[in-house]
């Protein structure tokens, strides 16, 4: 996970260029989703957070965006499948 506003804009762009880093996350919200989620385009840059992978998001606790990624937020929604570090089931 990098912190939005640990990272200089430069840095930023070359691991996104390279598709190092391809969700983002709302720190306190706990919530994650893909870089062109129109939700995720508002919060404020130090709320937010970078992923290389939705895996690594799972793995820190943080929950599927219901905007962006409705299927895997509706796994993760369903009570008996809760997701796991290793993806939703």
């Amino acid at each position: 996970m990098i912190r939005h506003s640990d990272i200089s804009d430069a840095d930023l762009y070359a691991l996104l260029k390279k598709g190092a880093l391809t969700f983002a996350g709302h720190k306190s919200g706990k919530i994650f989703g893909r870089l062109d989620c129109a939700s995720g385009k508002r919060m404020k840059r130090g709320e937010r957070v970078f992923f290389a992978d939705a895996s690594e998001a799972l793995a820190l606790g943080y929950r599927p965006c219901g905007h962006c990624m409705k299927d895997a937020h509706a796994q993760w929604k369903r009570p008996a499948s809760r997701c796991a570090p290793s993806g939703c089931t």
